[in-house]
């Protein structure tokens, strides 16, 4: 995103980047937390779409629907999303992978 950009703003599609080691199948586990910090720190996320891609590797994407407040004041009434696709992912694979969280965000 653009200097100046407003993160979790409505209506906005952000895009982070990180880096992390290399996987040999994309992230089946997703854990999304908000820190709570700031004014109307809730947020309601619609979904995460993960790529993977390295030197000499194809890319790979998985995708974690969400549909979820992020908020202490409305339900859920908690700060993160647990999402697991892994079983989904191992009927089409012998791996999977879980995403390591730091550094991310």
């Amino acid at each position: 995103m653009g200097e100046g950009h407003n993160y979790f703003e409505r209506g906005n599609l952000d895009v982070f980047s990180g880096l992390g080691p290399c996987t040999s199948s994309p992230p089946c586990r997703l854990n999304l937390t908000s820190d709570g910090s700031g004014a109307h720190h809730g947020w309601y996320c619609n979904y995460v779409e993960v790529t993977t891609t390295g030197p000499h590797a194809g890319c790979a994407q998985q995708l974690f629907t969400v549909e979820q407040w992020l908020a202490t004041d409305t339900s859920p009434y908690r700060l993160y999303a647990l999402r697991d696709n892994c079983a989904a992912s191992a009927a089409g694979k012998d791996e999977t992978t879980e995403l390591p969280t730091a550094g991310l965000i």
